[in-house]
């Protein structure tokens, strides 16, 4: 058994290595963290403003008061994350990365209806001059990642091929990086404008409405189902079990998937709890951070370490146990995975795979059941503990009541196991 996991974590240990290191999947990473400070005051405001025990006039009214810190933040995260792909991705490159940023963030923004649908007394009318907050959050989410990467490209393609106006010595510095940017600006916001002209001109549409319906719709659906939320809670404990940091990798694949769901959940609330629930998403980055790292990190490993202390012997595993306990609580569990260890166990291996994957369709069959309230989209650190996770997200006890059976589960998976090891002859 251990001579095969050798052999597959040589096999494995490059291939997750290359997914980690590639440059679109890092970039897109560091821009949704860009966006995470803006999100966590939004998320903040979304728990109060819809605390259950307010009265509904109450909430109607803090919305109105205190909305905006929403709207400027969560509603408009699309916005952050195209200027940060265009930042990073201009960083990594070695060209001027805020200029790559505003660049991304206007491209964007050239793809985007400056129109909507408005009602005049009954009768609907469109308006010119607006722009509507769902584009610029999970809506336009899709467009703008790959409108920001082109954008970015193309400026870094420009800069680089020197198609730059040099200033003489002397100019002062901001204004001779305006004059280099400017060449390769109007040489990449022009195709995009052309772009549009024809979606609109000739195919009387925009890439919103296109990129939505035909590319975002689908691949989130299939990106967010239980089937594939269980294929990513898989690859995370597979990786981890290398010692290769499977959260990371994965999320860069799967995170604009949950972003998107938690936004749409985020902006149904606001038509009130009704809309959410009947029409809101299960998997969402809160679901993802609270009813999976939340209960001890990855492998939900916090109810293990319990474990150990009550039922095992051997003395060097209830000393692991006991200094991985604080840091297991919210949530940072390296202790525990290098110093049982989870890593390369072959004894464990079946726990370790099994548990969160059991732990993770008992979550996803609490929400699709209407025991649980679907979480609001407000994104609750993952360093908070289990329990007060829980109610943070979903604003009701029933999301702690959900990590409590949870960990429940994982525990009794892991029980056997931990009770095997401590039977065993090996120090």
């Amino acid at each position: 058994m251990n001579r095969f996991m050798d052999v597959l974590g040589a096999k494995i240990a490059p291939i997750a290595q290359k997914i980690g290191g590639n440059l679109y999947l890092t970039v897109l990473r560091d821009a949704f963290m860009l966006s995470f400070p803006l999100t966590m005051f939004g998320s903040f405001i979304v728990v109060f403003n819809n605390l259950p025990f307010w009265p509904d006039s109450l909430k109607a009214q803090f919305s109105t008061l205190f909305g905006n810190g929403q709207n400027a933040t969560m509603s408009i995260m699309t916005v952050f994350v195209t200027l940060g792909i265009g930042y990073y991705f201009s960083k990594a490159k070695q060209v001027e990365a805020i200029f790559g940023a505003v660049v991304s963030l206007a491209s964007f923004l050239i793809l985007t209806p400056f129109f909507m649908t408005v009602l005049d007394g009954k009768k609907e009318i469109q308006a010119s001059g607006l722009l509507s907050l769902d584009r610029l959050g999970a809506k336009g989410m899709f467009l703008g990642m790959i409108a920001a990467f082109l954008a970015a490209k193309l400026y870094v393609y420009f800069t680089q091929k020197g198609f730059v106006i040099t200033m003489p010595d002397g100019v002062p510095p901001a204004v001779s990086k305006s004059f280099s940017a400017l060449i390769p600006v109007l040489g990449t916001l022009l195709p995009f404008l052309i772009g549009n002209a024809i979606m609109v001109g000739v195919f009387n549409t925009n890439l919103h409405d296109v990129i939505y319906n035909i590319i975002q719709k689908p691949l989130t659906g299939l990106g967010t189902s239980l089937p594939g939320t269980i294929i990513a809670v898989f690859f995370v404990q597979f990786l981890w079990f290398f010692g290769l940091h499977g959260q990371v990798i994965v999320n860069s694949v799967f995170e604009p998937f949950w972003q998107t769901n938690g936004l749409d959940n985020a902006e149904l609330l606001k038509k009130g709890n009704t809309a959410l629930q009947e029409h809101g998403h299960i998997v969402t980055k809160s679901f993802m951070d609270t009813f999976t790292v939340s209960l001890g990190g990855s492998g939900s490993t916090l109810i293990v370490l319990i474990l150990i202390m009550v039922v095992m012997t051997k003395k060097q595993y209830k000393e692991v146990a006991r200094l991985a306990i604080a840091p297991g609580i919210f949530n940072v569990n390296e202790p525990v995975i290098f110093g049982l260890p989870m890593v390369m166990n072959a004894t464990l291996f079946i726990p370790w795979i099994l548990a969160p994957l059991v732990s993770v369709v008992i979550a996803y069959a609490g929400f699709a059941s209407g025991l649980v309230p679907l979480t609001t989209g407000a994104q609750v650190p993952w360093t908070m503990p289990a329990i007060i996770s829980g109610f943070l997200a979903t604003n009701s006890i029933m999301g702690s009541v959900l990590q409590i059976v949870q960990m429940l589960a994982v525990g009794l998976i892991y029980l056997p196991f931990l009770l095997m090891i401590d039977k065993s002859k090996e120090v």
